[in-house]
């Protein structure tokens, strides 16, 4: 039984989808679709239903999709082992980061990674869903979510600090807020979500609740950078985590800092950001040693909070 034919199966499993799958493995669609129905030829069962619209498990493929994803972890930790047991940090290490914080740290810090491990090969997805690291095969999943419990086992690096900036020119022009409300009467430079606009939430303590302030502005966008640069170039306020601002903007003065006494968030509750991995990748000392390095390098307030 072909191996890839199962690790198919199962993204095809989890996405619906043949072609999200073909881009996932970078191989044609059609060599999925082939992979899929050589497969079911070989179970002599149905596995998905297939139509223009969707593609979904059958019975039988629910109960296969069970089993099949534990032979693979179970494949993936015997290789890990072996690769282990040849002396020092060596092999693959499946990094998933979302893609603005992995563009702008995570793939940095993995550069320092394989100077430390030069025969470490490191396979980095970046992808702004939460994926399931089983079904994707990742070994180490950089979150940034609320504490639920999924499952995985990790460590929780930090909170995820919110700033709120603008430049001196048009704080010179408009004035500095005071307090939440004053932003009532600024311009204030909004990231669009796929369903909403970003909220301004704010509170005195961690013993208080968010509260939400109704911000409006002359420009949206769905891109964090957009906004950032227009905000540098004196159009207005804007609120962003402290990893997406260059430290620099702020020493150098191009940005300033607002309402530093006031905790802020685009969300009404906390987020945090945490390095996770299943329970059985973590038995690999390869794994364990690379969240590690992770942890330590991004540190704890991490590096990029201090701007």
């Amino acid at each position: 039984m072909n191996v890839q034919a199962l690790r198919y199966f199962l993204m095809v499993s989890a996405t619906g989808s043949f072609l999200a799958t073909a881009r996932r493995f970078e191989v044609p669609a059609s060599s999925v679709s082939r992979a899929i129905a050589s497969l079911e030829e070989e179970l002599g069962q149905q596995l998905f239903y297939r139509s223009t619209r969707a593609v979904r498990l059958t019975e039988q493929g629910e109960r296969y999709a069970l089993q099949v994803r534990e032979a693979i972890a179970l494949l993936d930790d015997a290789a890990g082992q072996l690769a282990d047991n040849g002396g020092g940090v060596r092999g693959l290490v499946r990094i998933n980061a979302p893609i603005t914080l992995g563009r702008l740290h995570i793939a940095n810090l993995v550069n320092k990674l394989q100077e430390r491990y030069p025969e470490l090969l490191v396979e980095l997805t970046l992808t702004n869903t939460f994926i399931d690291p089983v079904q994707e095969a990742a070994d180490i999943t950089v979150r940034v979510g609320r504490l639920v419990d999924s499952g995985l086992i990790g460590k929780v690096v930090s909170t995820h600090r919110y700033v709120l900036a603008a430049s001196p020119e048009y704080l010179a022009l408009r004035g500095a807020p005071q307090v939440p409300d004053d932003l009532l009467q600024h311009n204030c430079l909004v990231l669009k979500g796929p369903q909403e606009s970003q909220r301004w939430n704010f509170r005195r303590s961690a013993k208080d609740a968010f509260q939400p302030v109704d911000v409006s502005g002359s420009l949206r966008s769905n891109n964090s950078e957009v906004l950032i640069a227009a905000a540098m170039a004196g159009r207005g306020i804007v609120l962003f985590p402290t990893w997406l601002f260059d430290p620099a903007s702020f020493k150098q003065g191009k940005l300033i800092s607002l309402l530093p006494d006031w905790n802020i968030s685009a969300y009404a509750d906390e987020l945090y950001i945490q390095i996770l991995s299943p329970e059985n990748r973590l038995r690999s000392q390869r794994v364990r040693e690379v969240s590690a390095f992770l942890v330590n390098a991004i540190g704890s307030p991490p590096y990029w909070d201090n701007v």
